[in-house]
């Protein structure tokens, strides 16, 4: 016996519907996976592109650190003294000792400041004993800042009187938490902070350190549009040995590099307006060529208007071994900077200059 089944059209239209809806649905999903495969792909392809573009540019910011080295262990074999007239300080100097350098694509830029240029933050106290001031640089403190802090924070904690008492007693040990002045500040009042810290009681090795200081805020440390900041013209650098162990920071500054800000807080009380006769000066030159000889340490009475100053011996020098190398890269639309700062230094056996790193940074 035949048995049949009839089937509703409806039905079968309805399996068919189904049937396309799944297709659809497949599909969706499978078009939905090729996206985000090719997304994959494509991020997987960038990140490895610009995972290879900074290793370049790493390549190439290290060689220009290279060059830079280079030029300033040239520089020591033939000249004892610094200077802003030397080849290592003269931007066209620099572009044609990178010119030694090539690369297919992607160009590389540096720049070198001399660090004893500028005042020696560890330099106000008298290291080792770090407990009292060095009269010489509390003094050109107070210079120093008063170029920088506004009439209207004389009244506050942001004076130059209270900034360099804070510094000092962050700087000083062994002094049973003694405050310095009206306005100095120990552990207590750090620790009383939210968030509390302690007072270090010790050397800066990071410049930014002093934006910890009671008294030293942001604008003033970084500066603002209408004003450059402090950090600009400081330094942790200076450390030389005793002999003993030991170390110290002379704070001696290169008033052959420094810059005028600098050169003004060098300047006695009164002869303040004779820095920017004496920065002229260094940079007079004919053709091209520097006129002017900066290697004796009172060059500066030469400069009109100038024979009856007298600028603190201990203040001053007129050479230098620790420089700053800022070192950029440039590639497809990325950049890459190495900061590092370089003791140049004699080798006790071959008697060769070389440059030993002291800090790096790469930005």
């Amino acid at each position: 016996m035949n048995i049949k089944f009839n089937i509703p059209l409806r039905f079968v239209e309805n399996d068919k519907g189904m049937a396309l809806l799944i297709t659809l649905s497949v599909i969706t999903v499978m078009i939905a996976a090729t996206l985000e495969l090719n997304r994959k792909a494509r991020v997987a392809v960038f990140s490895a592109a610009s995972a290879r573009d900074r290793y370049t540019l790493s390549t190439m910011a290290s060689s220009g650190i290279n060059v830079a080295k280079a030029m300033l262990v040239k520089d020591k074999m033939e000249s004892e003294i610094d200077s802003i007239q030397e080849d290592w300080s003269n931007t066209e100097k620099v572009s044609a000792a990178l010119e030694t350098i090539s690369f297919q694509q992607g160009s590389v830029t540096f720049k070198i400041e001399d660090e004893l240029g500028k005042i020696q933050a560890n330099a106000l106290v008298t290291f080792p004993e770090s407990r009292k001031f060095n009269e010489a640089q509390r003094i050109m403190w107070d210079r120093f800042l008063r170029l920088f802090i506004s009439p209207d924070f004389l009244e506050t904690d942001s004076n130059p009187a209270a900034i360099i008492s804070s510094v000092k007693d962050w700087l000083d040990s062994g002094d049973d938490e003694a405050i310095t002045g009206l306005n100095g500040a120990e552990s207590g009042y750090y620790q009383g902070l939210d968030p509390g810290y302690p007072c270090k009681n010790g050397l800066f090795h990071d410049l930014s350190e002093l934006l910890l200081v009671k008294g030293i805020m942001p604008e003033f440390y970084y500066g603002t549009e209408e004003m450059p900041g402090i950090s600009e013209y400081m330094t942790v650098g200076g450390i030389t040995s005793t002999g003993d162990g030991k170390f110290t920071f002379d704070g001696k500054i290169n008033i052959n590099t420094a810059k005028l800000p600098v050169l003004s807080a060098l300047m006695p009380e009164g002869y303040e307006d004779l820095a920017p006769l004496i920065d002229e000066y260094r940079r007079e030159a004919d053709q091209e060529i520097y006129i002017h000889d900066l290697s004796g340490s009172t060059w500066y009475k030469k400069v009109p208007g100038c024979s009856d100053l007298k600028i603190d011996p201990g203040l001053i020098t007129t050479s230098s071994d620790i420089f700053r190398i800022e070192s950029t890269a440039s590639l497809n639309d990325m950049k890459l900077t190495i900061t590092t700062v370089i003791l140049r230094e004699q080798d006790k056996k071959d008697k060769r200059w070389r440059c030993k790193v002291l800090y790096v940074k790469c930005s």
